[in-house]
Parts: structure tokens; C-alpha cells; sequence
């Protein structure tokens, strides 16, 4: 009898000490969520400034400025990490049509707020990407931790579910840059 009462206790310690690494894991997982949330809200705000420093100089670029808009917009409305890697991706490429303007239009790139504003998004770009990477690390743990046996008998006991990762969507942005020495090329 008592080596059953021993036996129930360690079962219990073991059980309560698997819930709440789950906890923890899963708490660590939405914090690292906020912190992505809160560089791309930056990110966001610096937008419509950079917007209006380049329309100054390239108004008649409505379509790429309107693409930028657009493009903030939608990341701002994506909800859970998916649909928010997506939006993201499609805003990656339109910053960067934006950012080809400064190369046709050598005035704009002289203009101190616009590389002020373009310093301030690189150094933004890599804080989300930090953020990126420490919230995929978490949620890589996490949801082993969900899988693992013993603690996938916890987990399923009291509904813990799966994270999703922040992955991106677009293959382009997975391939390496090619780079050309070739002839002709400046």
C-alpha cells in the first residue's frame, strides 16, 4: 500500500511539474508573439513617414506608394502568425520598390530624413527579425515539449495546442541572392 502512495505521489509531482513547464513554455511563446507585435507596430508607424518623404520627391510613383499603403494595411489587420508572415512578406516587397525609387531619383537620396528613415527601418527590419527568430525558437520547444511522451498525456489532458511557427510564405525570400562579377556590369 504505501508503494502504491509513493508511486501515485511521483506520478503527481511528475504530472504538475510537466503543466506547468507547459505553462511556462506556452506564456514564453506569447511574450515572444508581443515582441514581434511590438517592432512591427514600430515598423508600421514609420511608414506613412517614409511615404511622405518620398512623394514629396516622386509624387507621380502613386503606384508603388499606394502599394506600400496597401500593403501596411493588410500586415496591420493579419491576425496569428501565418496570415501575419504573409502580410509581412507582401510589405518586404513593396518597401523595397519603394526603396528602388532613391536609385532613380539621386535628389531623394540626398535628402537627410529619407536615410534617416531608411536607417531607422533597416535597424527595425533587424529587431523583427531577432524577434522572428527567438519567438520560433520558443515555439520550437513548446511544441515539442507537446509531442514528447511523457508530457503529450498532460498536454492532451488539458488542451494544449500546437503554436504555429512564423515562416515565411514567399520562396524568392528563401533563395540565397545571386551575385554576377560578369562583364559589363558596374
Amino acid at each position: 500500500m504505501t508503494w502504491f502512495l509513493i508511486l501515485l505521489a511521483i506520478v503527481a509531482i511528475g504530472g504538475v511539474t510537466i503543466y506547468n513547464s507547459l505553462v511556462k513554455l506556452r506564456t514564453h511563446a506569447h511574450g515572444a508573439w508581443a515582441d514581434i507585435d511590438v517592432q512591427l507596430k514600430r515598423r508600421y508607424d514609420l511608414i506613412p513617414n517614409l511615404v511622405e518623404t518620398v512623394k514629396g520627391y516622386a509624387s507621380h510613383e502613386k503606384d508603388t506608394l499606394e502599394a506600400v499603403i496597401n500593403a501596411r494595411n493588410r500586415a496591420m489587420s493579419a491576425t496569428g502568425p501565418a496570415e501575419q508572415a504573409q502580410a509581412e512578406n507582401m510589405l518586404t516587397g513593396a518597401l523595397k520598390s519603394l526603396f528602388a525609387l532613391s536609385e532613380a531619383y539621386p535628389q531623394l537620396r540626398a535628402v537627410e530624413s529619407f536615410t534617416s528613415l531608411q536607417g531607422t527601418l533597416e535597424e527595425i527590419e533587424g529587431a523583427v527579425q531577432s524577434s522572428r527568430r527567438y519567438y520560433n525558437a520558443v515555439v520550437r520547444d513548446y511544441n515539442t515539449k507537446v509531442e514528447q511522451f511523457p508530457s503529450v498525456l498532460v498536454a492532451n489532458a488539458f488542451r494544449f495546442e500546437k503554436e504555429e511557427f512564423f515562416e515565411l510564405d514567399d520562396e524568392v525570400q528563401r533563395e540565397a541572392p545571386k551575385v554576377s562579377f560578369g562583364e559589363g556590369e558596374s
